[in-house]
């Protein structure tokens, strides 16, 4: 004669809710794209012209962290300059006039800033090495 066991216990469906991970990260997403009460928002910048060597990544640097923005600025292979920032759109415009200007001794032939949304992840403005591959 065999004996059945009921089997397990079922268990009642789990209750539908926010994951709290997720909410945490959304929370801090939402934070990171907002500042001020400002939307945030992205560049990344290519400046041609006599811009390697003239101290135009010391120059970005300053003005980006006088305007607390967040990214970096590098050389490029080409002989460019390359800017990624993220902040108020307004601040943002701001940097693009300084690009614009350079440094006494650099000579801006060209800015290209590809406009886009805040993706948030960036440090503090740094410099980094040449030919980054980005971000």
């Amino acid at each position: 004669m065999s004996s059945s066991s009921p089997g397990p216990t079922p268990r009642p469906p789990a209750m539908a809710g926010p994951d709290p991970v997720t909410t945490r990260r959304n929370d801090e997403h939402a934070q990171e794209t907002t500042r001020r009460g400002r939307e945030l928002a992205r560049i990344d910048a290519t400046v041609t012209g006599r811009v390697q060597g003239v101290g135009f990544r010391w120059f970005v640097l300053d003005a980006a962290r006088r305007l607390e923005l967040r990214g970096w600025v590098a050389n490029a292979f080409d002989g460019s300059v390359r800017c990624v920032a993220e902040g108020p759109r307004g601040d943002l415009e701001a940097l693009v006039a300084e690009l614009e200007r350079g440094p006494s001794g650099a000579r801006v032939d060209r800015v290209v800033p590809r406009w886009g949304r805040a993706a948030g992840g960036l440090a503090d403005f740094e410099i980094r090495s040449g030919a980054h591959p980005g971000d």
